[in-house]
């Protein structure tokens, strides 16, 4: 019988990015690219010969990488508490909110930075990103320009803004499509 030359790892949370960052890290480890993503699920490992067959002693060796997996920008809400978790990667486009008193606008704005004439520069894009939220007594209020959706909440927080009318606001955004996440009501 001969030894078994490959074996398959399973990722918990399939992801096409995740996977191909654990297959990289394993052969920046290894030194050889021995490692495959196959699928969002799955990455191939031809054993490498400085292993001499030994599959145990390659996963000991790679159990221990630390790999940045890929999360996929969500906001969790649950109506009944008014509970609202939202990962890091939620953004917000172009968009105006009116609620009551409440109006929130984001605009993006983005500017062309040119080089010196006969550098070595590149012309590139800045985003640039103004939001507004104002109430229509006399409290206002300017937040930094941001993308971010925690500024935005931040800025909605300052003005005391309930959970339960942010979670409307946040389903508002995302019917508009100006909201770059998936929404979770649980």
């Amino acid at each position: 019988l001969g030894a078994q030359r490959s074996l398959r790892l399973a990722l918990r949370n399939p992801d096409l990015t995740t996977s191909r960052r654990v297959a990289l890290a394993i052969n920046d480890f290894i030194g050889t690219p021995c490692a495959t993503p196959e699928d969002p699920a799955t990455v191939r490992i031809n054993l490498p010969h400085n292993f001499n067959g030994n599959i145990v002693d390659l996963l000991t060796d790679i159990e221990q990488l630390v790999v940045q997996t890929d999360m996929p920008a969500k906001i969790v809400i649950d109506e009944n508490s008014g509970l609202i978790v939202m990962g890091n990667d939620v953004r917000v486009s172009t968009v105006a909110v009116a609620q009551s008193n409440l109006t929130v606008s984001i605009a993006e704005n983005p500017t062309v930075v040119q080089p010196e004439p006969f550098s070595n520069g590149e012309t590139a894009v800045e985003p640039r990103t103004d939001l507004t939220v104002q109430t229509s007594d006399s409290n206002l209020a300017l937040v930094r320009e941001s993308v971010s959706l925690r500024e935005l909440v931040d800025g909605l927080n300052a003005l005391g803004i309930a959970p339960r009318d942010l979670i409307a606001i946040l389903q508002a955004i995302k019917a508009a499509g100006a909201l770059q996440a998936d929404i979770e009501v649980m």
